[in-house]
């Protein structure tokens, strides 16, 4: 198959994977979260063991595969996995049927387990599989059957991880993406969680046909997901200060068709205010404008390399980025373009019409004199909507936009999201959560007098 789908197979493409195409695959249930670029040549490292994603090819999107021993090596094979894992058999009474059983005389010495290290690798050089390596070691373990049945569970997930790794073939998109990030490495995305970056969306009303402009420094996250929500219609401009555009290595793992990347452009801030597009930049903004370009520029000028990341531990994001020059483990295949320079036609219709929303996430950079900056670049009535980590940058922000009259209906917005674990006789919430989802300043331009 081609490495750039066409149009017409747009919902085929949503299913099933596809040479070239960029995947997330999910290891042991987000022990270890990789983005990758499916090839015939691709390998990835599960473990101590190097396997081929070829048989991930043309498999739809959802699947799971298993690490199995075979003669050529270890392989990838695709499994259905059992929908008995998580539950816990109970009696008519809704108790479980060991609530008399505890765990109080189990001591942790290590001599409850009778299978050695090299009976195990005995096992793996005779053949077997990940499931029969895990059933031994309980049928040679003196404690299993006097555990309960959740830390029998947890015994046969905890080994099936180590013996029998599940990898997950996951699709990459607004959301996946955005957990990813925010669960391994956080900081390349400004800390922007899920349900921010939806709030950021639906508060910048972000629909069919609309001209966003974006200034975008969380890695080309909120351009994917505002190019996501178009589905090739309408424009996201991506602009920047200075001469060095921002990264948007993130929006190139969106599997984007041409007619969605032909959607995605980039403009720096000064074209847009040109004088031959009728607009003067605005002469006591100079100084604010120098200040935003050298801190954006100090912000480029040592971009992170995920790979580089992705050598220092294992369970770091792999971001296959295609413009690099080191020699990644996965095979590269040229995605389609995205982010090319604003045609002169396009921008002279966004100086007379003006852009139909504003949606910013630039944590490096001061707010009010961003927004000062931008905000003759917008319609009259466009709402607008500016992520930032701290509280304190769109309070002033907000203040000024008030005492100047720009803007009406405006409100600071702090999300807050509870993820609960959902299991028979063990619902209850997470452990362990983010408790912080930075803050949202939204309003509505009006016009000035």
């Amino acid at each position: 198959m081609s490495e750039n789908k066409p149009q017409s197979d747009l919902f085929e493409s949503l299913r099933s994977t596809w040479e070239g195409c960029s995947v997330l695959l999910d290891i042991n249930d987000g022990d270890r979260l990789v983005f990758a670029r499916l090839s015939a040549g691709a390998t990835l490292k599960i473990g101590n063991k190097n396997c081929s994603l070829q048989p991930l090819l043309g498999c739809p999107f959802g699947s799971f595969f298993r690490v199995e021993n075979g003669t050529q090596g270890p392989y990838l094979s695709r499994y259905t996995p059992s929908t008995e894992g998580n539950n816990v058999l109970e009696k008519g009474d809704g108790q479980s049927i060991d609530e008399l059983r505890d765990n109080r005389a189990l001591v942790d010495n290590n001599k409850a387990q009778s299978l050695t290290g090299e009976d195990i690798n005995e096992m793996r050089r005779l053949g077997a599989t990940g499931d029969e390596i895990v059933e031994a070691l309980i049928a040679n373990s003196a404690t299993f059957e006097k555990k309960t049945v959740f830390s029998q569970e947890k015994y046969r997930l905890k080994k099936q991880k180590k013996y029998a790794p599940i990898v997950l073939l996951r699709r990459p998109f607004t959301r996946s993406i955005c957990e990813a990030y925010l669960k391994k490495y956080p900081t390349r995305i400004g800390f922007l969680r899920m349900d921010t970056l939806s709030l950021l969306l639906s508060m910048a009303n972000v629909s069919a046909n609309s001209d966003v402009l974006v200034v975008d420094m969380v890695g080309g996250l909120l351009t994917g997901a505002v190019a996501e929500r178009l589905g090739g219609t309408g424009y996201v401009c991506n602009t920047y200060i200075g001469g060095s555009p921002y990264p948007m290595d993130i929006a190139r793992i969106f599997n984007f068709g041409d007619e969605i990347c032909k959607r995605i452009v980039r403009s720096p801030l000064t074209d847009l205010f040109s004088v031959q597009n009728g607009l003067q930049k605005p002469v006591s903004q100079d100084s604010d404008s120098c200040n935003m370009e050298s801190q954006s520029n100090d912000r480029i000028s040592s971009p992170v390399s995920m790979e580089e990341v992705s050598l220092a531990s294992e369970n770091v994001i792999t971001d296959l980025i295609p413009e690099s020059t080191s020699s990644p483990v996965i095979k590269m295949s040229k995605p389609a373009k995205l982010g090319e320079k604003a045609p002169q036609e396009i921008i002279s219709s966004w100086k007379e019409h003006g852009f139909s929303c504003l949606i910013i996430a630039a944590p490096e950079l001061d707010t009010w004199s961003l927004v000062k900056e931008i905000f003759p670049l917008m319609s009259n009535s466009a709402p607008f909507a500016i992520y930032h980590q701290y509280l304190q940058p769109l309070a002033t922000c907000m203040h000024n936009l008030q005492l100047g009259k720009m803007a009406i209906g405006m409100q600071i917005s702090e999300p807050w999201l509870r993820e609960y674990q959902v299991l028979p006789s063990r619902t209850h919430p997470c452990m362990q959560m983010n408790a912080f989802g930075g803050y949202i300043l939204s309003g509505t331009k009006i016009s000035p007098n």
